[in-house]
């Protein structure tokens, strides 16, 4: 049996980035992706986000992949999604996504940040996060 213990913050947003999470349905669909998950043997370890986007901190096992692991979460949550909230147009995600791994002495910091991120959005937008992110983890667009 292999040991393994790989951290990855994983980062998706809404369709065309547009901010139609209200804090009631980000927290139902959170929820529901948590469960969903579960079931799927997908360790998500902390989930948050704000109107446009959510973030993921996620523990990988040694058969799970993070392309498999994203088209599980994206595509069974904006199906769900869908079905069982209430949105002003068609919910869905955008096809992209960032992933990171994440060091032990790191994770502290990565779950607080997921935690706050109502907080973080009152200084910040998703675009300048997002170019953050392109500028820190050297992505290429």
């Amino acid at each position: 049996m292999p040991f393994i213990k790989l951290y990855t913050h994983l980062v998706w947003a809404t369709k065309e980035r547009k901010p139609l999470m209200s804090v009631t349905n980000k927290n139902a669909l959170c929820e529901h992706i948590l469960d969903n998950a579960r079931s799927k043997n997908i360790h998500i370890l902390n989930i948050n986000g704000y109107k446009d986007h959510l973030h993921a901190l996620v523990s990988l096992t040694s058969d799970q992949n993070i392309a498999t692991i994203m088209n599980l979460i994206k595509g069974e949550s904006s199906y769900w999604a869908n079905r069982n909230l209430e949105w002003h147009e068609k919910f869905g995600w955008q096809d992209e996504y960032f992933a990171v791994s994440v060091s032990e002495s790191h994770f502290g910091r990565v779950y607080n940040y997921i935690n706050n991120q109502e907080v973080h959005h009152q200084k910040k937008t998703f675009m300048q996060e997002y170019e953050e992110f392109m500028k820190i983890y050297g992505f290429e667009e």
